[in-house]
C-alpha cells in the first residue's frame, strides 16, 4: 500500500509540474487531490487497517498529501505570474497611436426644443408638469368638456386600449396633465405640460401618429385674454425672433371659452401655431375651482410644427425616422 501511495504521489507531482496554465492545474487538482484520486482513496482506506498499522500508514498518506498541496500551491503561483505577465503584453495599449474618434451622443432636436421652452417658462415662474401617456377617458375627454358624441372620441382619431371596458386611451393631447394639476393643486396655478401624444394619423410630410405638444395653463385671480395674448407674444418672440407678430383668430374648443387659433407672422407669411383661450368655467368646476374667484387661460402648440418652422424643415419624416444626418445639423452626434 505504501508503494501505491508513492506511485500516486509521483503521478500527482508530475501532473502538477506539467500543467501549462491555470485551467490545466485545476483539472490536475480534481484528478490527483480530490476524494476520487488515488491519494483520496488511500486516505479513505485507513479505517479498514488494523490499529497497529493505521498510524504508520497515516503518516505516509499525510506526507504525500502535504507534498502534493505544497507543489500545487507553488505551481499555481508560477502560473499566475506567467498569466499576469502575458496579460500586460497582450492588452498593452499604445497611447501614441492616432486617436480614432467616435460620434458623440446627443439630445434629439425635439428634446432640445422642449428644454428651451421649459427653461423659458420656468424663468417666468411656471413649473413643468408631467403625466402618464396612458390616460383615463374621463381625464382625456369628459373633464375637458368634450361631449360623448365628439368626433375626436371615435376610433378614427383616438387609440383606445383593450379591454375597452377599462375606458383607457393613449392621450390625444397633454391637456389631461392640466386636469391632474388642477385636481391636485389650489390656485394660483402656472404650469406648462410638454409630452408625447397619440392620434390615428398616417405618417406623411406634415403628420405623425406620435407627436409632441407643449401646453400652458394659468389659473389665478383676474386673468384675462390680455394676459394670454401677452404670454403668447413673449413665447413667439423667444422662439422665432424679436420681430415676430402674433394674431388671434376666433375658433371653438370645448375646453376654452372664448377660444382662438394663434398664428404668427414669420418669413413673410402667417403660420398657424396652435389653439388657445380662456379656460371654460365647466372645466374649472369639474376640477373643484371656484369660478367666481378664479379664471384662467390655456394654450397648446405642436413641438414638431414649431421645430419645422423655426429651422425650415419641410418633411416630418426627417424628425421621426432617426437619421443621424438630421441630428448632426443641430450639433448633435458630431465628433
Amino acid at each position: 500500500m505504501s508503494s501505491a501511495v508513492e506511485a500516486a504521489l509521483s503521478a500527482a507531482l508530475k501532473a502538477i509540474a506539467g500543467a501549462k496554465d491555470l485551467d490545466d492545474l485545476k483539472a490536475v487538482k480534481i484528478a490527483h487531490v480530490g476524494d476520487k484520486s488515488e491519494l483520496g482513496k488511500a486516505s479513505q482506506s485507513l479505517g479498514k487497517l488494523p490499529p497497529e498499522e493505521r498510524a504508520e500508514f497515516g503518516k505516509v498518506v499525510g506526507a504525500a498529501k502535504g507534498a502534493v498541496a505544497s507543489a500545487y500551491e507553488t505551481r499555481q503561483q508560477e502560473l499566475e505570474l506567467e498569466r499576469d505577465a502575458r496579460v500586460l503584453i497582450e492588452e498593452r495599449v499604445d497611447v501614441t497611436l492616432p486617436y480614432q474618434g467616435s460620434l458623440k451622443g446627443g439630445l434629439h432636436p425635439l428634446t432640445i426644443l422642449t428644454n428651451e421652452i421649459s427653461d423659458l417658462f420656468i424663468g417666468l415662474g411656471y413649473r413643468v408638469a408631467e403625466g402618464p401617456e396612458l390616460e383615463s377617458e374621463w381625464l382625456n375627454f369628459d373633464a375637458l368638456n368634450i361631449p360623448v358624441d365628439h368626433p375626436a372620441r371615435t376610433m378614427q382619431d383616438t387609440f383606445f386600449v383593450e379591454p375597452l371596458a377599462a375606458r383607457l386611451v393613449l392621450r390625444t393631447h397633454t391637456s389631461p396633465v392640466q386636469i391632474r394639476t388642477m385636481l391636485e393643486n389650489e390656485p394660483p396655478i402656472y404650469v406648462i405640460c410638454p409630452g408625447r401624444t397619440y392620434r390615428a394619423d398616417e405618417l406623411d410630410a406634415t403628420h405623425t401618429p406620435v407627436f409632441s405638444q407643449v401646453e400652458g395653463l394659468v389659473v389665478d385671480r383676474g386673468i384675462t385674454m390680455a394676459d394670454l395674448k401677452g404670454t403668447l407674444d413673449y413665447f413667439a418672440r423667444s422662439m422665432f425672433g424679436p420681430d415676430v407678430k402674433t394674431r388671434l383668430r376666433p375658433s371653438f374648443f370645448p375646453f376654452t371659452e372664448p377660444s382662438a387659433e394663434v398664428d404668427f407672422f414669420f418669413n413673410g407669411r402667417w403660420v398657424e401655431w396652435g389653439g388657445c383661450g380662456m379656460v371654460n368655467p365647466k372645466v374649472l368646476q369639474a376640477c373643484g375651482i371656484d369660478t367666481e374667484e378664479f379664471s384662467g387661460f390655456a394654450f397648446g402648440m405642436g413641438l414638431e410644427r414649431t421645430l419645422m418652422v423655426k429651422h425650415g424643415i419641410t418633411d416630418m419624416h426627417d424628425i421621426v425616422e432617426g437619421d443621424i444626418r438630421f441630428s448632426q445639423a443641430f450639433g448633435t452626434g458630431s465628433r
